[in-house]
């Protein structure tokens, strides 16, 4: 059972997690470009990516209940939750509500043809700052996963 928790755990997060890190990074140049409509897709595909992570964390939970030499006490293991849970909130609080808020001012400036081409709309570097923390977490979970340190 556990090779297929661990298999499981995996694909989840490559498949979840990764677009989970990766959709607001297309999303502000949707941003960049005034679609509004595309920002506001991305802003729900990104919500829902996130949601599902929780899958991720919930193999991962079934995977480690069938291993001997590892607990929730090694160090590897309590830090990715904490790192994970961080990039959570971090995407839940702060990108995804940037990103709704976002795409509504792109709306309002389209219909009343005050957008200025080129130029960043509000909420752009709360997506930026809050993805790029987001993924740098992320990617620091993945090499506890790997390296595994005592």
């Amino acid at each position: 059972m556990e090779p297929l928790l661990s298999t499981l755990h995996i694909v989840s997060g490559v498949f979840i997690v990764g677009p989970m890190a990766i959709l607001p990074m297309t999303a502000m140049r949707s941003m960049r470009a005034g679609e509004a409509g595309q920002v506001a897709s991305l802003a729900k595909s990104t919500n829902i990516f996130t949601l599902l992570s929780v899958l991720v964390v919930f193999f991962g939970f079934g995977a480690l209940g069938f291993r001997d030499n590892v607990s929730f006490a090694s160090t590897w293991v309590w830090l990715s939750i904490v790192l994970y849970a961080a990039a959570l909130a971090i995407s839940l609080f702060l990108v995804i509500p940037a990103l709704k808020s976002a795409s509504e001012l792109l709306a309002e400036q389209s219909a009343s043809g005050t957008r200025v081409a080129g130029t960043k709309v509000a909420g752009y570097s709360r997506v930026a700052m809050g993805s790029g923390i987001a993924s740098l977490l992320l990617v620091a979970v993945v090499v506890l996963m790997v390296v595994k340190p005592v």
